[in-house]
């Protein structure tokens, strides 16, 4: 028999070894990907081994290919290091093997969901009566939501879209920022709107929605079942739209009002930044990750709704072997999400929010957002560097001298060095490096380090990459 104990004991002592490493480690792999791959493939062997050879087998093969984004010098795709109290209870809960479908199912996950879907409410500012689910990450979190908005502006026209499907429905707008997150067009694949029916609506110069255009495409619009997508942090600048003015405009015409936050939602949580969200809680439904701004491991996503009855008829099923499974006075949370067999993600968003508690989730967010102003000061007084966005939040982008070709050089060493990593993206036709700061761990010595390790990289980047052998 397995020493179960004594497995897991080892583990965790290698996983909080890991992690107290990651403040030194380089923060992109340079070790071999093949030789990973080889380590870990081939066929799979007629003979098992022991569990502890297994792991011994994992830990050589993967931790060497392994991107600290644990640590506090990741600044790639808004992703936030674990906090400890989540890390561990995400553990306790694969230990405990908990089926979060239902009280039934797992007392355990439903109660520890309720009671951090109520804590998240309130930290975000949203209605208290507002219903909650948990899913993997802010896909998951807008498709939900907007499966919700689908139900009830088709059902206000007379639809049923659960029974009859959308074959036939009268047709739905969608009207949306032309700066959305690409989430929000593959939910309207999946749900069956098509991407093509997109109204898109235009922004200013920092990213944000325009709330005289979009009364202006309201307006032209037909009238009908609709739906107006906005966005709480823009991807690239941080941006976040006047969502007080353009849910009102929204309900003016009828429509239902839906906030992509995937990150810029928890601007909510803080009073220096809430102005940036001010009316957001008078939306019909919100999305968000924990694993970015929360920082609780990965895949954890929020979809909250302003109207319950709209969520569950868009989400919850039966079947005749569930008859007699749930009480009507329990909260089921399989009835708020797509998928059935779910495991205990609730555990882990308890313990963040219990480690930080409000004030601590306040201060989270204050101080990336200083730590992204530190950023963007220290970089816009070098020569040859500029910040192009004004940074509200956590994002800054950079450019380096005039053209794409010289922002791709540095972004490229900047990743080579395993001293930081920075992602790029376009943005109005042109290249930027993009920082994303996200992480607890982070400091004002690691905005430091990585400042003069960009600066090292611009200097270096005229012809130097030609020299840089690839990895």
């Amino acid at each position: 028999m397995t020493d179960l104990r004594a497995l897991l004991a080892r583990v965790a002592d290698h996983a909080a070894a890991y992690r107290a490493g990651a403040d030194e480690a380089r923060v992109f792999p340079d070790a071999a990907l093949g030789t990973a791959r080889a380590a870990l493939g081939g066929p799979l062997p007629d003979v098992g081994i022991p569990p502890g050879d297994v792991i011994e087998q994992l830990i050589g093969a993967l931790e060497p290919v392994t991107v600290a984004t644990a640590g506090p010098r990741y600044f790639g795709f808004v992703t936030g290091g674990a906090l400890d109290s989540a890390t561990a209870a995400d553990v306790l809960a694969v230990g405990w093997d908990q089926l979060a479908y239902n009280h039934l199912t797992s007392p355990a996950a439903a109660i520890a969901e309720e009671v951090a879907g109520e804590w998240l409410l309130g930290v975000l500012g949203l209605p208290a009566d507002a219903s909650f689910g948990f899913v993997t990450g802010a896909q998951g979190a807008n498709t939900v939501c907007l499966a919700a908005a689908r139900h009830k502006v088709l059902a206000d026209d007379g639809w049923d879209v659960e029974r009859d499907g959308m074959a036939g429905a009268p047709r739905v707008r969608i009207v949306a920022t032309e700066e959305r997150h690409a989430t929000i067009d593959r939910a309207l694949r999946l749900l069956g709107f098509g991407a093509a029916c997109l109204e898109p609506v235009a922004t200013d110069a920092n990213g944000a929605l325009d709330a005289g255009a979009l009364r202006d495409a309201l307006t032209a619009g037909p009238h009908g079942p609709t739906v107006v997508c906005l966005q709480a942090g823009n991807v690239n600048t941080g941006a976040c739209d006047p969502l007080g003015a353009a849910v009102a405009e929204a309900h003016e015409h009828g429509a239902w009002a839906h906030v992509d936050g995937a990150f810029g939602l928890w601007a909510g949580a803080s009073a220096r930044t809430r102005p940036l969200v001010d009316g957001v809680e008078s939306a019909d439904s919100w999305a968000t990750d924990g694993h970015k701004w929360l920082n609780v491991p990965y895949d954890s996503g929020f979809a909250f709704c302003a109207h319950p009855d709209a969520h569950v008829a868009a989400m919850a099923y039966t079947a005749a072997y569930l008859t007699g499974t749930s009480l009507p006075e329990v909260r089921s949370p399989g009835d708020y999400v797509p998928e059935s067999s779910r495991r205990a993600r609730g555990v882990a968003t308890w313990a963040a929010l219990r480690e930080l508690g409000r004030s601590g989730v306040a201060d989270l967010v204050d101080r990336c957002c200083a730590l992204a102003q530190r950023f963007a000061s220290q970089l816009g007084d070098v020569n040859g560097i500029t910040v192009a966005n004004d940074v509200v939040l956590n994002q800054v982008l950079v450019r380096f001298g005039d053209d794409d070709a010289t922002t791709d050089d540095v972004v490229t060493l900047v990743q080579r060095s395993g001293e930081c990593w920075m992602g790029s993206t376009t943005w109005r036709g042109r290249r930027y490096m993009r920082i994303s700061v996200s992480n607890w761990r982070t400091t004002e010595r690691d905005v430091d380090r990585s400042v003069a390790a960009i600066t090292r990289a611009f200097g270096e980047s005229a012809g130097a990459l030609r020299a840089v052998p690839a990895s």
